[in-house]
This record gives C-alpha cells, structure tokens and sequence, in this order.
C-alpha cells in the first residue's frame, strides 16, 4: 500500500542531569522560584541504550531517529549511524528560546528540524518498545493514530503544574473552536467503538460548546508536522511565550496542545486508550515496582513508560529495571559503539 511508503520519523529528547557543565547552566537560571526544578524532571536512569534496541529490533521500518540533546552524547552512542540524526537545541531552537530546561520549547518547535518527515512519532527517553510494532500502530491512513475521550481537569495538588496548563491549552482550543460544531464534522472519530464505554461518555457532553479536557497516556503520540504549522500560524504569540520560560511555568502551554488540536481537526485515526502501552509510576522502594519489572519481562505490551518520580529508592530501582530491560534486550544495537 501506497501509505506503507510514507515515511515515518522519531524524535527523542535527552538530558544527561549529571553533566557537570550543564548543571553549572541550569543553576545559573535556578532563581526563578516559579518553575520546576524537580530533580526527577532530569535524572539520568542508564537506560537509553534499551531504547535504541528496542527501535532497531522491533521497529526497524523507522526512517530516521532525531535525538534531541543540548550538546552532551552517552559516550557508547554510534554518531555515524545513517539513521541518526544528532540535533542540538541550537540547531532547532529560535535563539530567544535558549538556553532552556523545560521540554515545552523542545516538543512545541519540533516541526523546525531540518529533515523531519510529515509523519513523526514523538517520544521521551523513559518511552520504551517492548515487543514488534508495526506502522499502522502509529499512523493509519495516512492519519496519525489516537484516542478522543473527554474528560475533566483534575484539582491541582501541591507541586503539580499540569492542570495548570492543561487549563491554558483548553483556554486556547475554545478560543478557536466550537466543539458541539466540531463533533458533528467528526462524529464517528468522537464516538468510536474503540473508546468503549468512553464513547458514551463523549456523546453525553457532545452538545457542550466548550473543551473541558482531554484524557491522556503518557505514551509517544504521532503527530503531523503540518499540525505544527497550523497551531503556530494560529497562535504563535501563545506558543512563542510558553517556548521562552525556562523553566516549566504555570503559564505554558506545552506538546499536548497540538495533540489536542489534531484531534478536534479531525487528523487522526482512533485506536483504543491502551492500545500502544501503560505507563508505569516508580514510587517508594524496589519492591514496591515489581508490576514493572513484570512488565518489561514479559513484553505484554508494545510500549511502556517509566515515570520518575522524587523520594524513590533510585540506585535500586535503577538496577533492578536495567536488569529486567538485559533479560529481553541483551544484544547491543548498531547504534551503539
């Protein structure tokens, strides 16, 4: 099929938290007390050449794999590789947006790469392939695969910005869009049976004018760069601002803007919530993971995430999750030295 020839990137952002230059950076910036500054938000887990074996072994159809870094490289990453492309904030980043320590400049400009295909799959470097995946898992039809299930915003909790801003992204789409008129335009992208009984939940709101809220997985998304160029057309002064923080704001919209955007446009394909993975919180001590050494043992499921969090038992949770990744992956990629 003509589809089948269409090709399909991925991108991929990386920080090494324990560069000694990039920590002298970040601390220079470190005054603004409004941003988020977690140490979770940038620890290094060891583990990424798991994630370029698992592309090369069970995606190996990828046409190029964008990986995204201030400057620092793991010292066993191949640089040669033909499908890797080695893209450096500066080499994206309008220079207003320098240097930055929040991944919303990184995801909302992802369209500027030289060389990145229409169709492209973002992920993050705690995503993971666990078994075979084929294209149609990520586009069909040409379309970008995703679930349109409404939801409400949750009550922000201590420390949590992202009801924040998804509030400013729902600020956004309803200043653009009427979603009773959109629903129609795309009725059965609303209500298919994919979402199960979530479909029922979206006809029931489906005569509400406005967005509350958007379920999502903390999974890679597919997405159309011409999305990109349509939101940023739209609402650059928006985009513009929230790629300028230093730091993850209160005020940011971030990547889940533009999903949100192809879904009300129609741009997508439905598949069901959980058809591409879970993700998997790490909390409290080695122990208390064992459903995510599972997990990863047994290749259940396409994809996994693996959700840092503060206050863990790292040094043992790090073992026991780079054992469980050996067990299914022990083979070194050609991506590695």
């Amino acid at each position: 099929m003509q589809e089948n020839n269409q090709p399909i990137d991925f991108t991929i952002c990386w920080v090494d938290g324990n560069d000694p230059s990039w920590q002298k950076q970040k601390n220079a910036y470190s005054s603004d007390i409004n941003g988020d500054k977690r140490l979770s938000r940038y620890r290094d887990w060891d583990n990424l050449q798991y994630w370029f074996r698992g592309v090369e072994k069970f995606a190996p159809w990828v046409n190029k794999i964008h990986f995204i870094t201030c400057g620092h490289l793991p010292a066993w990453l191949n640089t040669e590789h033909p499908k890797l492309n080695i893209i450096r904030h500066d080499n994206y980043l309008l220079p207003q947006y320098l240097p930055t320590f929040s991944s919303s400049p990184l995801e909302l400009n992802l369209h500027r790469i030289k060389g990145l295909a229409e169709r492209f799959v973002s992920f993050n470097d705690d995503m993971f392939i666990l078994k075979p995946v084929p294209k149609e898992l990520f586009f069909k039809n040409g379309l970008p695969t995703d679930f349109c299930i409404v939801t409400a915003i949750s009550s922000p909790v201590k420390g949590d910005m992202m009801p924040f801003i998804k509030f400013n992204s729902m600020a956004v789409l309803n200043a653009n869009f009427d979603k009773k008129a959109e629903v129609r335009k795309h009725f059965w992208k609303w209500m298919s049976p994919k979402y199960g009984w979530n479909a029922l939940r979206n006809f029931i709101f489906s005569g509400e004018h406005h967005f509350r809220g958007f379920s999502n997985n903390h999974l890679p998304y597919s997405f159309l760069k011409s999305t990109y160029n349509d939101i940023w057309s739209a609402e650059n002064d928006v985009l513009d601002e929230s790629s300028c923080n230093k730091f993850r704001s209160r005020s940011d919209v971030d990547q889940w803007l533009i999903r949100y955007w192809q879904l009300i446009k129609g741009d997508f394909e439905p598949i069901g919530r959980h058809a591409k993975g879970q993700v998997f919180e790490i909390y409290g001590q080695e122990a208390d993971n064992a459903d995510l050494y599972t997990a990863i043992e047994s290749q259940d499921m396409p994809m996994l995430c693996v959700n840092d969090n503060d206050n863990i038992d790292f040094a043992n949770i790090k073992r026991h999750i780079i054992a469980s990744f050996e067990k299914i992956l022990p083979e070194k990629s050609s991506f590695e030295k």
